[in-house]
């Protein structure tokens, strides 16, 4: 089968023996280490949720399982199903949304650990690192010392179950730590698995296509009788990449063994956290903020040693019975250490160690660079940045007097009423909005809208012309048209012009709904243009055009 088919595509060459001048060359990478951690994102979600190891947890993104523990698997739940299958396969099912940079942040301390022990990690994918293991070999006694180390390390930090793959090349380093999954998590040497030096080809002839992943050229291999990496491999090189392009040679060099990926070690990220340690543990807020004054200093200047800024901080607070209570903090512009010890003392503030879910005195304080950018980006310009620095300080400093939600900015977000288009977010905290204001929203109103939105609307009374009240059927008919409203101050305003009523019926299907709500644009004698809203029987003053 494999001669036919690279016959087929080219008869001249014979397809036991490519041409020496389109033959890739040898791979000059040395021996390759590859750790891995089946499962990583459930591990890191349990890690963070604090769950037991046997509980059956499922990951979801876009309403799919993405990942599944091993005991929800043992259910029949796998990646790809929609929850509601997953929760009818398994009723007692944890469900938590899928969080790729909580996969990151859980990993970086692996890699960390790693790095303590061999030089030159090369991250791969959260759960996933590699690493050259000549070196270590000789410092540890051998490769197989050496994979058994990173095992007990890795197994010190994480719950995870590590395995470790050794080969010449970095794809069949990575296969070869697959290959251990069966084996006996209570044996050592069974989580590692070494493929000797020139014997890749050998280890790989027997995997299935698949392990490839690329589900397209693996389909046509398989149709094609090629099952595994070792028929592929029998193909000529040139007849691959004719057919294929240079994603098939990439992929046949894969599977001969010759993997043509470059290792490149990552650099270690600046430890730039700060760690605040108190004891005994505080319970006020001005000993908590005293405290970090000085660290504070500390954390901005080792920040500008790098050159960076940090625009948006996480503060974790420990209390002395083991709880912890974080949040990340944003800035407009960027943090000065005034602002960190005010970010501080808002979160100890505001929470009072109760509402952040603290029942004791804090013994630690953790100040981490959520997010940083290049000091350049944030410089004065040569002749200042007129009036913005002022208007921060001052309102800063209301702030530091009056508390985090003191001062508040409008932002615009998505909704179908007006008072639901409208966020109020704290000074210096970046807008997060739950809603797209550029998603389509029927019923919404349109353009022009109102200049003035009353933060509560206002009851009023609409009239016909013989003084009843105007009413709206369910078919939408008016019973009389309005000619006249009055404030609650009893102060009557005749109308001029009116238009509506447009319907607006929300989340109906609730129990409780009263019905849909009925808008009117309304013109009073006075050529002011309003916005009034028949709600549950009432009459209101939504809005004004002004």
């Amino acid at each position: 089968m494999t001669s036919a088919f690279s016959s087929a595509f080219s008869s001249a060459s014979p397809p036991e023996a490519p041409p020496a001048a389109h033959a890739p060359p040898s791979n000059p990478l040395p021996r390759v280490l590859v750790l891995w951690c089946p499962d990583w994102p459930v591990v890191a979600a349990r890690q963070h949720e604090k769950l037991p190891s046997d509980v059956p947890l499922v990951l979801i993104e876009k309403g799919l399982v993405f990942a599944a523990s091993a005991s929800a698997r043992a259910e029949g739940i796998s990646r790809g199903l929609r929850l509601r299958e997953a929760q009818s396969r398994f009723p007692g099912l944890i469900d938590r949304a899928y969080d790729p940079a909580l996969d990151s942040r859980a990993f970086e301390p692996v890699i960390a650990g790693i790095e303590e022990l061999i030089p030159g990690v090369q991250l791969l994918r959260p759960g996933m690192c590699a690493v050259r293991v000549r070196g270590a070999a000789q410092y540890y006694g051998g490769e197989k010392a050496a994979a058994l180390t990173v095992i007990d390390r890795v197994n010190e930090i994480s719950t995870s179950d590590a395995r470790v793959g050794i080969a010449d090349a970095l794809f069949t380093a990575v296969q070869a730590a697959r290959s251990t999954v069966g084996a006996d998590p209570r044996s050592r040497s069974g989580q590692a698995r070494i493929v000797p030096v020139g014997r890749a080809a050998q280890f790989l002839e027997v995997l299935p296509i698949s392990v490839l992943d690329e589900p397209q050229i693996a389909t046509l291999l398989i149709k094609l009788g090629i099952s595994t990496l070792g028929d592929f491999a029998q193909l000529g090189h040139t007849d691959v990449r004719t057919r294929f392009g240079e994603l098939g040679a990439r992929l046949h060099s894969l599977a001969s063994g010759r993997d043509p990926q470059t290792f490149i070690a990552r650099t270690p990220p600046l430890d730039l956290d700060v760690v605040i340690d108190f004891e005994p543990a505080l319970d006020r807020v001005d000993q908590v903020a005293f405290g970090v004054r000085s660290r504070a200093d500390d954390f901005i200047d080792a920040l500008v040693r790098a050159q960076l800024v940090a625009t948006a901080i996480r503060v974790e607070l420990d209390s002395e019975s083991g709880e912890i209570a974080e949040r990340v903090w944003l800035h407009p512009r960027s943090f000065s250490s005034t602002d960190v010890v005010d970010r501080v003392r808002w979160q100890v503030q505001g929470s009072n160690l109760i509402e952040a879910g603290l029942s004791s005195g804090i013994s630690r304080v953790r100040i981490v660079p959520e997010t940083v950018e290049a000091i350049g980006n944030h410089e004065t310009g040569l002749w200042g940045s007129g009036l913005e620095p002022r208007i921060h300080h001052g309102l800063s400093r209301v702030q530091s007097m009056l508390g985090h939600g003191a001062v508040l900015m409008p932002t615009l977000q998505g909704g179908r009423t007006l008072q639901s288009r409208q966020q109020l977010t704290a000074w210096g905290d970046r807008s997060l909005s739950e809603r797209s204001a550029q998603r389509p929203w029927p019923g919404a109103l349109p353009a022009p809208l109102p200049g003035t939105v009353f933060s509560s609307r206002h009851a009023v009374h609409v009239f016909a012309h013989d003084g009843s009240t105007v009413s709206v059927d369910e078919r939408g008919q008016v019973a009389a048209a309005p000619t006249s409203f009055a404030t609650s101050d009893s102060r009557s305003r005749a109308l001029t012009a009116w238009a509506g009523p447009w319907p607006l019926a929300e989340r109906w299907w609730e129990a409780g709904t009263t019905g849909p709500s009925w808008r009117f644009q309304a013109v009073d004698d006075t050529g002011c243009a309003w916005l009034l809203v028949l709600d549950d029987g009432g009459w209101w003053a939504e809005a004004r055009y002004d």
